[in-house]
């Protein structure tokens, strides 16, 4: 080798030598030296990096345990950082490594009270000159940008109570990072939230400018972290929650911020809050957000689906008004909301929701403004949306349906539109308990609720909000309302059914084309002091002035329809006290108008107590009555007993029997009232005198016999007038005193007084007792026949009047057992006529096997129906017994046996009575039958009236 050979390779070697002496050792050691002064020099906080190590023929970096903070609790650092140069970026201007990989980074990141970050303030950075926004970032490229294992603690402490949260496990995976213009990377980042929530990204960054785009997902990630954001804003304690999300999403920030996500879902699970206080407010089983998309740019949000289920919510009403969700809301104040209220429209945000179900929600309303609180549970609560636009003035559709405590339902259906605010629904409730409302009229009239149901089909419509305009149209049903009087505790008001059809409300009034009710019933009093149980009722109210500014609803109902009334009347003033009943009322009543004089035409017909029939028609002014009546009623067959405490009072006797005709013509112009009363007494019989100051001085007894025609009948006219609006002025002593002398017949002498004439005193002569399932006299009934007969010749004036009777327990077994072996008997005997049994075979009494073929007959032709398949499975005997007991129970509750058995009782009685005893015919006569007489001992009684012939009635 020559010495020029050996001078370079020396040379060489020596270089060799120097540059990795100086690129594994001198330069590290320096290198690290300077760092860790620049570290104390620059940072606030204790600094330090432990190891540097570079390969300077690899050009490798690799940075070893850099700690910024206090050893405790460091704010900043990592264990281990490894960088690998590319040779080229000693001639291209830029920095290029191959790799940049930082393994177990940690990070604390405080944002304090001022809303400044811990990290932002860590170095003492040297004063220098703003840099142009414009000017191009110094060009770094990596091929491969790792962030292994790494952890960031957050903690935020502007919230009233601090924010603090952790990501660990967190691996970021950068591909081609790059600060050149439009140069794009490749990333994935995968991390570990709280509660073992999982955060996923991948997608794309350009540095310059910053922009980003990829997908961003979060599973079961908990609320209870960030929810101090919340709490600050609505004052709500959240027990649980989790969230879920996955977003396709573009990020730039070159012009502002533009967010686009797209794709995107979100469900929220497992969520409940509750107030300050504890009390639950609302629970979640679930809520999706399916199909979103949504751009901050454009402030606009679409939501291609929503779906929630198993929602339960609290909502509450206090006494002074104040709703429990209220005191959530942060309080506002009107000046700073007006000042804030944007100008802009366009500052709106723009939510379209296409598609939204809700299902099984269940909401629990508290209504404690009322003296007794009221509960209510909407349950099953199902609601869906579709078309709804925000920015768009189109209608989208509703539709809810619920379950309303515990047997109604709720559902409406139809559209809606936000401006201007209005809706037109199809409503619909069925068996909706009014018991509801009791604690609404409790202030407002002494009543209770026991028992009613409302139905109501209704188009709903709301054309604007302000001013409120309302229209409903439909149709309502109430069931089964049962209202009872609480100062009397006993029934007010009922009926079966009240429908109203073709109702509209509007803000003028409220008009119902007709009201149709079904037994109707009401009870109507007055009390010693002469006020009424409907006056007694209603609770007085404070004035309001404002009352006189008001203008009066409209009120018309096109007719009302009556169907089998009832009221109950009952005048307590009087000693004895007056009781009557008016049913089987029926008929209408035409149009009721408030805001017209125009009288109401009214046609009644029903019963005063049960038998006697009573018609009402003529025409009146119902909200005004005594400004315009014109009124005919007519009643027929009422019984003077009922009258019997008036006749006390005014006339000085009891009513023992008799019957009132009247023919009433009432007419009432401007408060005078102008009267007719057409009075006709049949078969009056007076009772005991009784001491009355009020009673007409005149011999009652005698005046009657005076005014009875040749049939024994007093027929009278009498008319009555007078002023209404005088407060002296009482019609029933007017009508009292007149008719004072008009009482009902005597009633006969009891039985025990005819058996004393025969010295009899233990036997009972108002009854004939009979076996069960008979209609002969035993030698008994004939003796007390014979004892009774021997007592009525002896009084001329007495009739017997015989009302047979027969008991469905005691008779309806053994009738309907003799029904049938008549039935068997003449069956055969047409057996045998027809010849369709042998001769041989025609014994007396009916064979087995033929008495199962005629049962059968009988069956089908008494049940219409054949005998059923299974029956026949069962053994010959046990069939034909059932056969025979199912053909014993169609006769066994049979009126028509029943009241052929009684009527044979009746037959037995005046036979024995007339032919045997020798009773005149006229004498005895037959009531109407019944069949509901009570048995003992297998024995059912008949009962026997007396009665007087009217021509032995006119002694004083």
């Amino acid at each position: 080798m020559s010495k020029r050979n050996k001078s370079l390779t020396v040379g060489l070697v020596s270089a060799l030598f120097i540059y990795c002496l100086l690129g594994f050792l001198l330069l590290p050691g320096i290198a690290l030296d300077l760092i860790n002064k620049e570290l104390d020099q620059r940072v606030n906080v204790p600094a330090r990096l432990d190891s540097l190590q570079f390969n300077p023929f690899s050009l490798e970096l690799t940075l070893g345990n850099l700690e910024i903070g206090e050893a405790e609790d460091p704010l900043l650092g990592f264990q281990r950082l490894h960088a690998n140069l590319q040779v080229s970026s000693l001639w291209r201007g830029a920095l290029q490594l191959d790799s940049l990989v930082i393994e177990r980074a940690q990070v604390a990141a405080v944002l304090r009270e001022s809303g400044t970050l811990n990290l932002t303030q860590l170095m003492n950075a040297p004063h220098s000159e703003p840099k142009d926004s414009g000017e191009a970032l110094f060009p770094v490229r990596i091929e491969r940008l790792e962030l292994v294992n790494s952890q960031l603690d957050f903690q935020d402490r502007e919230p009233s109570t601090p924010v603090q949260t952790s990501f660990d496990k967190i691996n970021l995976e950068v591909q081609q990072f790059s600060t050149v213009d439009a140069e794009r990377a490749e990333m994935s980042l995968q991390a570990s939230g709280p509660s073992g929530s999982q955060l996923q990204l991948e997608g794309s960054l350009a540095v310059a400018p910053l922009n980003s785009a990829g997908m961003l997902s979060v599973d079961d990630l908990p609320l209870a972290p960030f929810w101090p954001y919340v709490r600050d804003l609505l004052d709500l304690r959240l027990e649980r929650g989790e969230f879920s999300g996955h977003f396709d999403y573009r990020l730039d920030l070159e012009d502002g911020t533009e967010l686009v996500l797209d794709e995107a879902s979100a469900t929220l699970s497992s969520f409940a809050v509750t107030s300050a206080g504890d009390e639950p407010l609302a629970r979640l089983a679930q809520l999706q957000f399916n199909d979103t998309s949504l751009d901050l740019a454009q402030r606009s949000v679409r939501v291609g689906n929503v779906r929630s289920r198993g929602l339960e919510a609290w909502f509450s009403r206090d006494a002074n008004g104040q709703l429990n969700w209220q005191a959530v809301l942060p309080a506002q104040d009107d000046t700073a909301q007006a000042a804030n209220t944007p100008t802009d429209p366009n500052a709106a945000w723009r939510i379209r929701l296409p598609d939204v179900q809700l299902r099984d929600y269940q909401l629990h309303l508290t209504d404690k403004q009322p003296q007794t609180p009221v509960n209510l549970q909407l349950s099953s609560l199902d609601v869906d949306m579709t078309g709804f636009d925000s920015g768009d003035n189109s209608a989208f559709d509703l539709q809810i349906d619920t379950r309303v405590a515990e047997e109604g339902r709720l559902s409406a259906q139809g559209q809606a539109r936000l401006d201007p605010p209005s809706m037109e629904m199809q409503v619909s409730a069925e068996n909706i308990d009014l018991e509801l409302a009791q604690a609404y009229i409790d202030p407002l009239v002494r009543m209770e609720i026991r028992e009613g149901t409302l139905d109501t089909t209704a188009d709903v419509q709301i054309d604007s909000i302000e001013p409120f305009s309302l229209r409903v149209n439909g149709n309502a049903g109430i069931f089964a309302l049962h209202v009872v009087d609480t100062v009397e505790s006993r029934d007010l008001l009922k009926w079966e059914r009240l429908q109203l059809n073709g109702i509209a409300y509007s803000n003028e009034g409220i008009s119902v084309e007709r009201a149709q009710l079904l037994k109707p019933y009401a009870r109507l009093i007055i009390n010693q002091d002469l006020s009424t149980n409907v006056g007694n009722l209603i609770i007085g109210q404070p004035a309001d002035d404002r009352e006189d500014n008001k203008k009066t609803l409209g009120v018309r109902i096109g007719a009302v329809d009556i169907q089998q009334g009832s009221i109950n009347f009952a005048d307590f003033s009087l000693q004895p006290n007056v009781a009557l009943t008016v049913e089987e009322l029926t008929g209408q009543i035409g149009t009721l108008d408030n805001q017209s004089a125009t009288p109401a035409e009214l046609s009644l017909a029903g019963q005063v107590d049960r038998y006697a029939p009573v018609r009402i028609e003529g025409s009146l002014t119902p909200f005004d009555p005594l400004n315009s009546l014109d009124v005919e009623a007519s009643f027929k067959d009422i019984e003077l007993t009922t009258l019997s405490p008036y006749a006390r009072k005014f006339a000085g006797y009891r009513i023992r029997k008799g019957r009132l005709d009247l023919k009433l013509h009432y007419q009432i112009d401007d408060g005078v009232l102008e009267a007719d009363n057409q009075v006709l007494l049949r078969d009056l019989q007076l009772g005991e005198q009784v001491e009355s100051p009020s009673a007409v001085d005149v011999p009652v007894r005698l005046a009657v016999a005076l005014l009875k025609d040749g049939q024994g009948n007093i027929n009278i006219t009498l008319p009555v007038q007078g002023d209404l609006s005088n407060p002296d002025f009482d019609i029933m002593p007017v009508i009292w005193q007149s008719f004072g002398n008009l009482l009902s017949r005597a009633a006969t002498a009891p039985f025990r007084f005819i058996a004393n004439l025969i010295g009899d005193e233990e036997d009972d002569l108002s009854q004939v007792i009979f076996t069960a399932g008979e209609a002969d006299l035993d030698s008994q009934a004939r003796q007390r026949l014979d004892n009774l007969a021997r007592a009525l010749k002896d009084r001329p004036a007495l009739r017997l009047e015989v009302e047979g009777m027969s008991s469905p327990a005691a008779d309806g077994p053994l009738v309907a057992q003799q029904r049938l072996e008549r039935e068997l008997s003449r069956r055969w005997q047409k057996v045998l006529e027809q010849g369709q049994t042998p001769a041989s075979d025609a014994e007396p009494g009916i064979p087995a096997e033929k008495e199962t073929e005629l049962l059968e007959d009988i069956y089908r032709d008494r049940l219409k129906e054949p005998v059923p398949e299974q029956w026949a499975e069962l053994e010959v005997q046990a069939r034909t017994e059932r056969i025979r007991q199912a053909v014993l129970e169609t006769w066994a509750n049979n009126d028509a046996l029943l009241r052929r058995l009684a009527q044979e009782r009746n037959a037995s009685i005046k036979g024995y009575l007339v032919d045997s005893a020798g009773l005149a015919p006229s004498r005895v006569q037959l009531l109407d039958v019944g069949i509901e007489a009570v048995a003992e001992n297998s024995v059912v009684p008949t009962t026997l009236h007396l009665g007087t012939d009217q021509s032995f009635d006119n002694a004083p």
